[in-house]
């Protein structure tokens, strides 16, 4: 872990689900009994843990105190976070480069104003600051901003974009720009793609045309499919992840926006329901409010106190 990483797992530790507190003012003087359990039980689901989550913890739970292992208030925290890290650290799973694809594309995904073209510039610092060349493809054409965005992330990157005027094909823009990260030996090139929501069939068909016309270059592209989900929407991200994975097979997960919900709970669900690995979460509006995904900071995030603040 670098230096930079264990910053932002403190950070991450302060501002995930920023007053959210689950059992911080329910645990203190209670006698660890079934009632509680069930009030348990009723905040873990308003926190958008889900209902397949929700039932493993609770089931470990109760096990727990029926073979009297659980004394008191901290020794259930303490079981209550174990078992939420035990159903994340299988998706805690940094996003690795394959060097041997050159480039590697990354093809990102996610519905209008998850944070998308923002994950998309912070991933690209993140990966130049690591040694790798970048380009990026500005694949949404329909929204009219969308290029300008993209292309001022570019430019405060110092990465080159691959961009063509409002309407063009999106397909056809992200072909270029491999054509052409391939002539100049770049390392990795992310693809941006337009926001949609996952209900519009036709815009989905769109991301699956991108995929196939990118194999023609590339039999393995794009390597991965990021998908870039806002915390915030709570069970809507649950079905988000299962839209776009049946749309085009999501490979990886970046979640954003997990310092403005106190409903964090959604990643645990998501972990549970597909087991896609998270690959990066963001905090915060800052470049270094971006980074890898650790479970056991972000579980400590969501059971501290909410009177903690952030750094």
């Amino acid at each position: 872990m670098t230096e930079a990483d264990g910053g932002f797992f403190a950070r991450l530790r302060a501002r995930v689900g920023r007053g959210a507190g689950w059992v911080a003012d329910l645990l203190p003087g209670r006698r660890i009994d079934a009632a509680l359990l069930e009030e348990l039980e009723t905040r873990l689901l308003e926190a958008d843990l889900g209902v397949e989550a929700t039932t493993e913890v609770l089931a470990g739970l109760h096990r727990k105190v029926e073979r009297s292992e659980l004394a008191d208030a901290k020794a259930l925290e303490a079981a209550l976070a174990d078992a939420l890290v035990a159903i994340l650290k299988p998706v805690e799973r940094p996003l690795e480069v394959d060097r041997s694809k050159k480039p590697f594309v990354i093809l990102v995904v996610g519905v209008n104003g998850s944070g998308k073209t923002t994950t998309i510039g912070k991933l690209a610092r993140r990966l130049k600051d690591s040694g790798l060349s970048v380009m990026l493809a500005a694949g949404d054409t329909f929204r009219a901003a969308a290029v300008e965005q993209l292309a001022v992330w570019a430019e405060r990157n110092g990465v080159p974009v691959v961009a063509q005027p409002t309407g063009a094909d999106p397909a056809a823009v992200v072909f270029d720009a491999l054509q052409s990260a391939k002539a100049r030996g770049a390392d990795v090139l992310i693809a941006d793609t337009a926001g949609r929501l996952h209900t519009q069939s036709h815009l989905m068909d769109e991301l699956a045309k991108i995929a196939r016309v990118l194999k023609r270059l590339d039999e393995s592209a794009p390597h991965e499919v990021l998908l870039v989900l806002d915390a915030s929407l709570g069970q809507n991200a649950v079905r988000q992840a299962e839209q776009f994975s049946r749309a085009i097979g999501v490979t990886g997960i970046a979640v954003t926006k997990l310092d403005g919900t106190a409903r964090g709970g959604v990643v645990v669900a998501i972990a549970k329901r597909f087991g896609l690995p998270v690959r990066f979460v963001g905090v915060g509006e800052q470049a270094e409010d971006f980074g890898i995904f650790d479970a056991r900071a972000y579980v400590e995030g969501l059971l501290r106190p909410p009177a903690a603040e952030a750094p």
